[in-house]
C-alpha cells in the first residue's frame, strides 16, 4: 500500500491539532503501513499509540517502520480485526481515535484479496467502525477521520447518532476548480451540542500544478523535499 498525498495531508492536519499534541493515549484504526501513527508520534512524542491493522503484510511493514523510528517505545501494533481487539479489551479507552478507514462499498474489487481487505469496507462497515469508536473513545474524547467528500455527511450522521458532535470539517481539493475529493473531520464524544462547526477548504495544487503554500507549510515537517 503506497503512501498517498491525501493520507499525508490528513496526518499533518491532525498532528498540528493541540488535542492530538496533548493526548496521552491514541488509537489508530486501520494503520496500514503506520503512516498516520508515525506522523502523530512525531508531533506527540509522549503519547502511547496503539495501531490496529487487519492485513498481515501491511501489519508486518508497519511493525518494521515502527521499530526503525525514534518513537518505537510508544508505538504498539495489533494485527487483528478491530472487532476482535475491542471484544478482547477490558476497561481500555483512548483520548483520541484516528482513522483513514476502508471506504469502497459495492465498487469493483481488485483481484488482490489483501488490497480488498485494506480498501473495501467489507471487513469493517462504517456502522461497525462507529460502534467500536463509541466503545473505545473516552467521554469528551476526540475522533479524527478522513472520508471521501461525497460521503462526509454519512460519516457525520453515523457519528452523531452515537453522541459524537462534529467540530471541524476540511474539504480537500486537488486543484481550485475541481470538486473536493476528501473530507477531514474532527468529532468530540459529548452529549452537548457543539458550537458552530468550523468548515474550511484546502487546495493541494495551484494553477501551475505546483504545491500551494498552505500545503508546503503543513507538510514541510514530514516531506524531505518541498
Amino acid at each position: 500500500m503506497k503512501v498517498c498525498t491525501d493520507a499525508c495531508l490528513f496526518g499533518a492536519w491532525m498532528a498540528e491539532d493541540e488535542i492530538i499534541k496533548k493526548a496521552s493515549s491514541i488509537l489508530d484504526i486501520g494503520t496500514g503501513t503506520g503512516l498516520l501513527s508515525l506522523m502523530v508520534a512525531q508531533a506527540n512524542t509522549k503519547a502511547n499509540i496503539t495501531s490496529i491493522e487487519i492485513e498481515p503484510g501491511a501489519a508486518k511493514q508497519a511493525t518494521q517502520n515502527f521499530i526503525a523510528s525514534p518513537w518505537s517505545g510508544h508505538l504498539h501494533l495489533i494485527n487483528n480485526a478491530l472487532q476482535n481487539y475491542s471484544a478482547s479489551t477490558q476497561n481500555i479507552s483512548y483520548d483520541c481515535i484516528i482513522s483513514n478507514p476502508p471506504f469502497f462499498e459495492g465498487d469493483l474489487q481488485s483481484i488482490s484479496e489483501n488490497k480488498n481487505l485494506a480498501t473495501h469496507s467489507i471487513a469493517l462497515p462504517w456502522t461497525t467502525l462507529i460502534n467500536e469508536v463509541d466503545r473505545l473513545l473516552k467521554p469528551n474524547g476526540h475522533y479524527f477521520v478522513m472520508v471521501p467528500a461525497l460521503r462526509a455527511y454519512t460519516m457525520q450522521k453515523l457519528a452523531t447518532e452515537k453522541g459524537m458532535q462534529l467540530l471541524e470539517e476540511v474539504m480537500v481539493y486537488n486543484a481550485d476548480k475541481q470538486k473536493p475529493f476528501r473530507a477531514l473531520q474532527k468529532f468530540i464524544k459529548s452529549d452537548k451540542v457543539a458550537a458552530k462547526i468550523k468548515r474550511t477548504n484546502f487546495i493541494i495544487k495551484d494553477a501551475e500544478n505546483k504545491y500551494t503554500q498552505s500545503f508546503i507549510n503543513l507538510l514541510s515537517p514530514y516531506y524531505l523535499h518541498l
